[in-house]
């Protein structure tokens, strides 16, 4: 069985109440339930921080025990040279995902560091961009 990790930045454990004309009503947790069962022949874990530090110990840690991951790290996505370090210090394909489109937003949006460091980024369809993330790990892993 593959196993894919997810890792949200901050503020992602507000979907569903923060900013829902842009990130809609769902909370990531009913998602992930349902992204789930939907593929059972995957193991997808899932963590959530709000801490830049913790999120790149994740990341370090993920490599010995996933064969991909699956990033959305928010905020940190436009400012982390760190986060972008850890993610090219692994040797498994990272995905960076985000639920509106970057580019789309405020100007200081549109540049992602840590997008830069990964395998693809999937920006713009909602939580959909996860499904689509983890439909890419089930084809070529």
């Amino acid at each position: 069985m593959k196993n894919i990790l997810i890792i949200n930045g901050p503020n992602l454990n507000l979907l569903g109440k923060r900013e829902v004309e842009i990130y809609g009503k769902q909370s990531f947790e009913d998602y992930f339930k349902d992204l789930q069962s939907k593929y059972k022949n995957v193991n997808i874990d899932y963590y959530q921080s709000n801490i830049e530090g913790e999120i790149i110990q994740k990341v370090q840690d993920a490599n010995s025990e996933y064969q991909g991951i699956i990033i959305n790290p928010a905020g940190y996505s436009h400012t982390s040279v760190a986060i972008a370090d850890a993610i090219k210090a692994i040797a498994i394909p990272v995905i960076e995902v985000h639920i509106s489109n970057i580019h789309a937003r405020e100007e200081y949006r549109h540049h992602s560091i840590t997008g830069a460091a990964c395998k693809a980024v999937i920006s713009g369809l909602g939580l959909e961009s996860y499904d689509l993330a983890v439909q890419s790990y089930e084809n070529k892993l």
